[in-house]
């Protein structure tokens, strides 16, 4: 394992976020706070609590969700879009350094940015209302996998894409679509019985629930299948990963 060439690949694509320090965590975190404005305080007037949750708490496992979901699939899809844009990929593929090598450098750092803005939404989340979380570990675990998850197909993505309006695409008319339809600002229970059926198709559904039921030990769906769920997510885009790096799909283009 060539670590060295991990940390130099790690650490270009966090330094990145140290140059756009304003784009990539004040403004991600000051529109989480406007939702809890919005929905937490103008809706939960009217919907006082959810499954003896307060409203305002309740929502705060499916806005961190959202960052981490959109913010993921953004970082690292830029981080591998950019070099194949430039033209440097091909310094990193005639580097000693192997595919597994490279997809951990830039994963990795996509994942620590989602995570670190995560943690700063939560901490947030508890100036504007009470929090409890039932179950930390588990609650860290859906955490660091949905991150590595999201990042792994954010960089499916990035090799994917040919423009930058294609590194949008997905981000804006896929993943946030599917979060908002996903419970993140309710519970699928209260969904007519055929909506609650069809919204089991939404696999974001099963991310959103299982972190919420480590914050308050409620659910949509069962914890394990959440995370059968999210496992699975995760074995296809690994798969995937190893399946560009084997055949060489775009990187060279």
């Amino acid at each position: 394992m060539n670590w060295r060439a991990v940390r130099a690949i790690y650490l270009f694509e966090l330094s990145r976020t140290a140059r756009t320090l304003l784009q990539s965590i004040v403004a991600p975190v000051i529109s989480t706070s406007l939702y809890f404005v919005v929905f937490g305080a103008a809706i939960g007037t009217r919907i006082a609590q959810i499954d003896g949750v307060a409203y305002g708490a309740f929502i705060v496992p499916g806005l961190i969700m959202l960052t981490l979901f959109t913010q993921s699939v953004t970082n690292a899809a830029f981080g591998i879009y950019f070099p194949r844009f430039t033209g440097t990929i091909y310094e990193i593929l005639s580097a000693p350094v192997s595919a597994f090598e490279i997809v951990i450098g830039y994963v990795g750092a996509a994942a620590t940015k989602s995570i670190v803005l995560g943690l700063i939404i939560l901490a947030t989340a508890g100036f504007f209302v009470p929090l409890r979380i039932a179950h930390p570990l588990w609650m860290l675990a859906f955490l660091f996998l949905t991150a590595a998850t999201f990042s792994l197909f954010g960089f499916i993505i990035g090799v994917w894409a040919d423009g930058f309006e294609q590194l949008q695409f997905v981000p804006l008319l896929v993943i946030t679509p599917l979060t908002f339809l996903g419970g993140t600002f309710y519970s699928i229970s209260v969904l007519p019985p055929l909506w609650q059926k069809v919204t089991l198709f939404n696999p974001v559904v099963y991310l959103i629930s299982g972190f919420r039921w480590a914050f308050f030990e409620i659910a949509d769906v069962h914890v394990g299948v959440s995370l059968g769920m999210t496992a699975l997510f995760l074995v296809a885009c690994l798969a995937t990963v190893w399946w560009i790096f084997r055949t060489g799909y775009r990187l060279k283009t």
